[in-house]
């Protein structure tokens, strides 16, 4: 006879069990329904059937059905701040090129193979250094050349002065015609001529020679080198053979919007130098610090700016050339001011505003009347008190009423918990629920 295991619960009876009892037409029939049952009961066996009290309902539904507990909100963590009393600097904060005083493409100034090297690249020089050659036996030659044609007509000149001053006894004694005095003299004179030809020729052809030593016209630092030894270079070459760069001192040009200038100047008239500081382009990191050297003579009209030129002393070269740079320009400074984090102050649809820490761990929202940010810190005309504690960070997940934790106080005033360890004895400590667990 077929049977099956009950399942746990009262009420519930295997499902071959409700069949009523037909009369089977064979006994074949009967052994075949029976067994078809016995194994869909094996399936179902956690179905209740119906009771004469209610009805039965599915154990495997009844799970889903636990009562869900009401959720508590969470305190949201954040950043807090005090409200104080601080300086705030007044500055302009401006996008700035570095531009050297001088950058300078030594070229040649005669045509000629280049015979030396003097310099390495990336050499410090200063003016005057040597730096390269170019092959000075041509212009030598010339030189030799322009200087025998300079005393060939010197010689001539004063054989020509000789006998004019013989021409001028005779005129006086009227031995000759006046007309050959006329031409003596004029020969002297042609002769003088000649020689002052000859004596500029003399000095191109020595001026030629010194261009074949090629110096350094101011002080930097050399580049790359453009042209080798052996080329042959012209003075119609416009890459040149090296570019020098000064680098010491440096300045940095930066434009501000015209509704400034006015504020520049009025401290101008107060103070000749107004303090300049150099950022990385992140405007984080401070690289140099100098001062306001000069300001543009107009305004550029199409921009609505105007560029102003700093000088920087760049002891450590780390201003470099056409390098970006972040310009901060104090112009003034505003002292014992309420300040909070420039980073606290949040902007909506009616202003400026803050959240304010309460003493039960909630925030409020409070308008604020802004004045000067400097830096990271922002001036506040109104609406806060010196020593109210704000949010400075984290106020995405805020609104007027949410609780709040400050990480770094929680963790300060929660006690130390020993660490418990993996093979305790505790009979208070949980165990995997694997243990409870019978195969």
């Amino acid at each position: 006879m077929i049977t099956a295991r009950d399942p746990p619960g009262e009420g519930c009876k295997p499902a071959w069990t409700l069949i009523p009892r037909l009369k089977p037409r064979s006994s074949r029939l009967i052994s075949h329904a029976r067994t078809a049952v016995a194994v869909g009961s094996g399936s179902y066996w956690r179905c209740c059937l119906p009771s004469a009290s209610a009805s039965c309902s599915c154990a495997a539904l009844t799970r889903h059905a636990r009562p869900t507990s009401a959720r508590t909100e969470r305190p949201v963590p954040v950043a807090d701040a005090v409200v104080a009393v601080a300086d705030v600097p007044v500055t302009i904060d401006a996008l700035g090129t570095v531009t050297p005083l001088a950058t300078v493409t030594v070229q040649t100034r005669i045509d000629g193979a280049l015979t030396r090297i003097g310099f390495r690249e990336g050499q410090d020089v200063r003016k005057g250094d040597f730096l390269a050659e170019v092959d000075p036996r041509p212009y030598r030659i010339a030189l030799e050349q322009a200087e025998a044609q300079l005393a060939k007509d010197q010689a001539l000149l004063r054989n020509a002065e000789v006998d004019l001053n013989r021409y001028r006894n005779l005129v006086a004694e009227d031995s000759i015609a006046r007309q050959q005095l006329d031409t003596q003299e004029s020969l002297v004179r042609q002769y003088s001529a000649q020689v002052k030809l000859d004596q500029a020729l003399v000095d191109e052809a020595r001026l030629n020679l010194d261009y074949c030593r090629i110096l350094s016209p101011v002080d930097g630092r050399v580049g790359l080198r453009l042209k080798d030894e052996g080329n042959y270079i012209r003075a119609s070459d416009t890459s040149g053979i090296v570019v020098i760069t000064q680098l010491q001192p440096i300045t940095v040009i930066f434009t501000i919007p015209e509704d400034k200038l006015q504020l520049v100047l009025s401290r101008l008239q107060r103070s000749p130098s107004l303090p300049v500081t150099a950022y990385d382009r992140s405007g984080v990191t401070r690289i140099a610090d100098g001062t306001l050297a000069t300001i543009d003579n107009q305004i550029d009209a199409t921009t609505g700016t105007i560029k102003l030129k700093a000088s920087f002393a760049n002891a450590d070269e780390r201003l470099y050339p056409n390098q970006f740079v972040n310009v901060r320009l104090l112009v003034d400074t505003l002292t014992g001011v309420t300040v909070v984090p420039s980073a606290a102050v949040q902007r909506g649809a009616s202003g400026a505003y803050v959240y304010v820490i309460n003493a039960d761990h909630t925030v409020a929202v409070r308008p604020v009347t802004i004045g000067t940010a400097g830096g990271d810190r922002t001036q506040i005309r109104s609406g806060l008190t010196v020593g109210e504690r704000i949010v400075s960070d984290g106020v995405d997940r805020l609104r007027e009423g949410s609780k709040v934790t400050v990480p770094s106080a929680a963790a300060e005033q929660a006690p130390a918990v020993p660490p418990v360890s993996s093979n305790s004895s505790d009979p208070g400590q949980r165990q995997p629920a694997s243990a409870g667990r019978v195969p």
